[in-house]
């Protein structure tokens, strides 16, 4: 029962990440590039990525805690080698989101509350990047998940 809650846990929060980075990626990024003046577009930007990477802090950590928990329930030597991947990509997509909420995020807060849109424009790029990095990882987590069972 216990392992069931934790697989539970473990798939919802990589769903909302994984997922929120696809939306907004393919769907949010293009439309507000499609619609909105450049200060509109970076401001956009801000709320959503302060409101995403907020929700996200749980997410991580539960897909972090949950994915330990079942590798060491099992024992590094038992578990399959994609979850030692899934395990690996985790860890590294885990890095790649506190760099981007502990250090970029607020880069680009400092920008759009001075209206200094190319620095929010180069910060936002680079989170760009790096969000296109971890989806990308993403895929390489679900993908160990299925073929390593």
């Amino acid at each position: 029962m216990l392992r069931q809650a934790l697989l539970l846990l473990h798939l919802l929060a990589a769903m909302a990440w994984v997922g929120g980075m696809f939306f907004a990626y393919f769907c949010l990024r293009p439309s507000a590039a499609e619609v909105l003046e450049p200060p509109k577009r970076l401001l956009l930007w801000l709320a959503t990525l302060e409101r995403f990477l907020r929700y996200m802090s749980l997410a991580v950590l539960v897909v972090v805690v949950t994915g330990i928990s079942m590798l060491l329930s099992v024992g590094f030597q038992a578990a399959p080698i994609g979850w030692h991947v899934m395990f690996a990509v985790g860890l590294v997509m885990a890095a790649v989101y506190a760099y981007i909420h502990g250090s970029l995020l607020p880069r680009f807060r400092v920008h759009c509350g001075s209206s200094t849109w190319p620095a929010a424009a180069e910060v936002l790029n680079a989170i760009r990047r790096l969000v296109a990095l971890n989806l990308a990882l993403g895929v390489v987590a679900v993908i160990a998940a299925v073929s390593g069972r």
